[in-house]
């Protein structure tokens, strides 16, 4: 489904903006297909479901943009175009960012908040910054490497033979592939930037969901303790993964999110 140029993954079913609306936003250099799963299984059990690919990124027209405040905004007018006045708002890591900056952007919007593999700061390493800037191959194999918990997948994956980490290091290089140059970059240093999310946070009075991975060496969950101080009528599921934990643990992020965003 295109909305003005930006692509929205539905799950398999038309789109009707008449149903409760969910929509997943995806971390750098990735894209809806990250949702695959969990985006599928709500689609087809009465929600409306829009998994984006962010400007820039997979089959989403235009320039990527640049900080978490764009992004922000560019969901809440996809949902203007969508017709869709209510939201529940589901990101993992820099989508996660985007979903708490537009939920205190639109406080009357945004139905609840599921945040995945979330941080703030959300900071990137100098190291991770600079392969991302000059050697894009080798920052798609450092963050491969840190966001799967093991090379020997977890039982619950959708299929024998599905490579989790060899697809998300596939995806990365074909988003790379398709891409404006450095978007890793672009990405990361959006992430490294944003300020403002403790006023966000504070600001935040829907119901909100942290799903933090037990393995997770990104956005590790003790680095989350001020952001859910900040949220203190927040619910947070730990699930056993790494940063990818939608595909490492896909039954078990799926249960958590069926269980939060069940009326």
């Amino acid at each position: 489904m295109l909305l003005n140029g930006s692509y929205c993954y539905t799950g398999g079913k038309a789109f009707d903006a008449s149903l409760p609306c969910v929509v997943f936003l995806h971390g750098a250099q990735n894209d809806h297909s990250v949702w695959a799963l969990q985006s599928r299984y709500l689609a087809h059990h009465g929600y409306g479901v829009l998994a984006v690919d962010l400007p820039g990124h997979g089959r989403s027209a235009g320039a990527a943009l640049r900080t978490v405040e764009e992004m922000a905004g560019w969901v809440l007018s996809l949902l203007d175009a969508a017709g869709v006045s209510q939201a529940a708002l589901v990101g993992h890591s820099m989508g996660s960012l985007i979903a708490l900056e537009a939920a205190h952007r639109a406080p009357d919007r945004i139905t609840g908040l599921a945040l995945l593999g979330s941080t703030w700061p959300m900071k990137v390493s100098d190291a991770l910054l600079d392969a991302a800037l000059n050697a894009e191959q080798t920052a798609i194999d450092m963050v491969n490497i840190w966001s799967h918990s093991s090379y020997a997948q977890k039982p619950s994956c959708p299929a024998p033979g599905f490579y989790v980490s060899g697809m998300s290091q596939r995806l990365m290089q074909r988003i790379a592939s398709r891409g404006e140059p450095r978007l890793f970059h672009t990405d990361f240093t959006a992430c490294n930037s944003y300020a403002n999310g403790e006023t966000a946070a504070q600001s935040v009075k829907c119901p909100v969901l942290f799903i933090n991975g037990s393995k997770d060496m990104m956005t590790p969950p003790r680095s989350a303790k001020a952001l859910v101080a900040a949220l203190p009528h927040a619910r947070t599921v730990t699930v056993d993964a790494g940063h990818q934990m939608m595909a490492e643990q896909p039954d078990a992020v799926l249960d958590a999110l069926s269980g939060f965003l069940r009326p």
